[in-house]
Formats: C-alpha cells, sequence, structure tokens
C-alpha cells in the first residue's frame, strides 16, 4: 500500500529535513535503513492524505503556460508569470510556479482493484 503514494513530497522543504535527519540517526546507529523507510512512506501517505482531507481553501490562478508533461499519470506543469487570487481576495504573484499533479493514492488503489 505504501508504493501508492507518491515520493515527490520528500522533495519539500520538511521532507528534505526529514530525509536527513533519518540520515544522520542511520549514521548514528539509531535507526535502522528500514525504519527509516517506514517513516519516509508514512509521511508520504500523511502528506497525501491530509492534502486530499483537510485542505478546502480555493485559489484562482492566472499565468502563461510554459511547459507542460505527462509521465506515469502525473502532470507536471511549468506556469510563468502567474498571479493567484486567494478566497479572501489576497493576490499573490510569482515569475514562475511548477505544478506536479496526480491522482490521490485512494484513486491509485481502486485503479489497481
Amino acid at each position: 500500500m505504501a508504493s501508492a503514494y507518491y515520493e515527490f513530497y520528500r522533495g519539500s522543504s520538511i521532507g528534505m529535513v526529514l530525509t536527513d535527519s533519518l540520515d544522520e540517526l542511520i549514521t548514528s546507529g539509531a535507526i535502522t535503513p528500514q525504519l527509516a523507510m517506514k517513516v519516509l512512506q508514512q509521511f508520504a501517505k500523511s502528506l497525501a492524505d491530509t492534502m486530499v482531507k483537510q485542505v478546502k481553501a480555493k485559489v484562482t490562478m492566472k499565468g502563461y503556460l510554459d511547459t507542460y508533461r505527462n509521465c506515469d499519470d502525473v502532470w507536471t506543469f511549468i506556469i510563468k508569470n502567474a498571479t493567484f487570487k486567494m478566497e479572501g481576495n489576497e493576490m499573490v504573484t510569482t515569475p514562475r510556479i511548477k505544478i506536479i499533479a496526480c491522482k490521490n493514492g485512494d484513486a491509485i488503489e481502486a485503479a489497481k482493484e
């Protein structure tokens, strides 16, 4: 079941810090590499579940689609000069943003059945 969750969350700031911390614990002999892998798998599952179940904010985005690609049902979009309008009419702009979109873990499990 752990393989049903994408591993790109590990590339986030918190994911990289977690990986570094686990590496230090392995090096010091405090945990085994197998336990570290279980922690990373649980991290990916928990983050994916939280994003699906608890994030309810809506945003409107405008920008220029620079690049897009699809590999193994994972879409990657590069948007330039993006403007985000939040629910409270707050505006945020950025010169470039990378968006990664994929099926959630439940959809992947359903597809396997």
